[in-house]
C-alpha cells in the first residue's frame, strides 16, 4: 500500500525530488564515509572493511580525487580494491560513486547513468551474499541501504518514478537494519541527520506531501542541524559532505548565505577543480555582494572552461559570465564591457538550452535596454523577442518584453 500511495505522489508533483532527498539521503554516504581510522583487520577479513584503518591510509588521496575530478586517478585505486577485495561490495561502490560526481556539474547527461547503474548493482549484489550469511552485519546492510539510495536518486533524476519508489523503499530497509546493529558513531551519523532535517523540511515547504510522511517516523529539524554540525567538526571521512549539505541548507532552505559563505570557501579551497563546489561558492558570493572575491572566483570559471577542464561547462559558464557582467557594471561601471558578458550569459544558456534560466532572461534584458539606449530598436526587439517566448506569463520581464514589443511594433 505505501509504495503505490508514493508513486501516485510523486506522478503529480514536478518537484518531488524533494521525496527523495527524504528517501535517497536519508543514508547518504561517499567515498569518505567508509572508514573508520580505529582498527586493522587481518588482511583476509574482506567481510568487514569499514573500520579497517588500511583501508583507509590506501583509500584517501584516491577520494580525493574523485571529490576533485580527477576520476581516472580515483578509478585506478578503486580497480585496485576491486582486485584485492573481489568479493566485497566496497570497490564497486566506490567505483559507482566515480560515476555519480562526473555527473555533478550536469546532472542531465545521462552519459553515465549505465556504468553507474551496473556498479550500484554489484555492489548490491556483492552486500547481499554478505548480508544472507549474516543478517547482523550492519557493513553489508550499510552498503545495501547506500547502493540503493543513490540507485533512487538517479532513477528520480531521471523521472523514473516506479524504479526510484522501490528502490528507495529498499534503501529505507536496510537504513532501519544498520541502525539496530550499531550504534551510530560521528562518522555515520549523517545519514540520521538529514532525515532529522528533512523530515520536516519538506512537509513545511509541500504539504501536498504529508500523507507520504505518516509512514515514516517523525524527525526533529533542529537536532539534524546539530548532528549535520556536530559531523562536520567531529568526523573525519564524513566531514565533506557534512558540510556539503550544511552549506546548501544554510543557503538555500534557512536562507542564511553567511553562514553557508565559509563553509563553500573551504570546500573550494580544498577541492579547488570541483566544477560544482566552484561555482556553488560563485553563487553565495553573488548573493553577499562580495564584488572583488566574486569577479576572481568566476574569472578563474571561465578560464578553465577555456581550457576544457573536467566538469567545467556551460553551466558553469552560465553562472560566471554573468556575475562578470555584474562585476563589470557595479564595480567598474563599464556598460560596454558588461554587454560582452551578458553575450556570454545568453550562449552559454542557449548551449546547455537552459532557456527558462533567470540568468539567461535577466541577460536578455539587460542586452535589450542597452540596445533600446542607443536607439538600436531592432536590436532591442531581437532580445525582448526572446526574453517574451521564454519567459513566464505572470513574471515581470515577460509583461516588460510584450509591452515594449507592442509599442515599437513598427520600428
Amino acid at each position: 500500500m505505501l509504495i503505490y500511495l508514493f508513486y501516485s505522489l510523486i506522478k503529480s508533483h514536478k518537484s518531488i525530488f524533494c521525496v527523495f532527498i527524504l528517501i535517497s539521503i536519508g543514508y547518504h554516504i561517499s567515498a569518505q564515509e567508509i572508514i573508520n581510522e580505529e582498527t586493522i583487520y587481518e588482511e583476509g577479513d574482506e567481510k568487514n572493511l569499514l573500520d579497517n584503518a588500511l583501508v583507509q591510509m590506501e583509500a584517501t588521496a584516491a577520494v580525493n580525487d574523485m571529490y576533485n575530478f580527477k576520476f581516472d586517478r580515483a578509478a585506478g585505486q578503486f580497480n585496485w580494491f576491486k582486485e584485492k577485495y573481489p568479493e566485497h561490495p566496497l570497490p564497486y561502490f566506490l567505483l559507482g560513486l566515480n560515476e555519480w560526481w562526473k555527473m555533478m556539474p550536469d546532472s542531465r547527461i545521462e552519459t553515465h547513468d549505465e556504468t553507474f547503474i551496473r556498479y550500484m548493482d554489484t555492489s548490491i549484489d556483492k552486500a547481499r551474499k554478505i548480508y544472507q550469511d549474516d543478517s547482523e552485519n550492519a557493513e553489508a546492510a550499510f552498503f545495501l541501504a547506500a547502493s540503493y539510495a543513490f540507485k533512487s536518486r538517479l532513477h528520480a533524476e531521471r523521472k523514473h518514478w516506479a524504479r526510484a519508489a522501490f528502490a528507495g523503499k529498499s534503501s529505507l530497509k536496510f537504513l532501519r537494519k544498520g541502525k539496530e546493529t550499531e550504534e551510530l558513531s560521528p562518522e555515520l551519523l549523517l545519514g540520521d541527520a538529514l532525515y532529522n532535517y528533512y523530515s520536516i523540511w519538506i512537509p513545511e515547504n509541500y504539504p501536498m506531501l504529508k500523507p507520504i510522511l505518516l509512514f515514516f517516523r517523525k524527525g526533529d529539524q533542529a537536532l539534524g542541524l546539530e548532528q549535520l554540525k556536530n559531523v562536520s567538526q567531529n568526523a573525519f571521512y564524513t566531514r565533506t559532505e557534512a558540510q556539503y549539505f550544511l552549506m546548501r541548507i544554510y543557503r538555500s532552505d534557512e536562507n542564511k548565505p553567511q553562514e553557508a559563505l565559509p563553509i563553500a570557501e573551504y570546500l573550494h579551497q580544498t577541492f579547488p577543480d570541483n566544477a560544482y563546489f566552484h561555482r556553488y561558492y560563485a553563487s553565495i558570493l553573488y548573493t553577499l555582494g562580495r564584488v572583488a572575491d566574486l569577479e576572481r572566483v568566476s574569472q578563474r570559471i571561465l578560464e578553465k572552461i577555456n581550457t576544457q577542464m573536467t566538469g567545467y561547462e556551460g553551466i558553469s559558464g552560465r553562472y560566471a559570465a554573468y556575475y562578470m557582467a555584474f562585476v563589470q557594471q557595479l564595480k567598474y561601471q563599464n556598460k560596454e564591457k558588461a554587454q560582452i558578458y551578458y553575450q556570454k550569459t545568453i550562449e552559454f544558456a542557449e548551449q546547455t538550452e537552459d532557456l527558462d534560466s533567470g540568468y539567461y532572461h535577466a541577460a536578455l534584458q539587460q542586452k535589450a535596454l542597452y540596445a533600446h539606449s542607443l536607439k538600436n530598436y531592432a536590436e532591442a526587439k531581437k532580445y525582448y523577442t526572446l526574453l517574451k517566448k521564454y519567459s513566464k506569463n505572470k513574471d515581470s520581464k515577460h509583461k516588460e518584453a510584450k509591452e515594449y514589443l507592442k509599442k515599437y511594433k513598427k520600428y
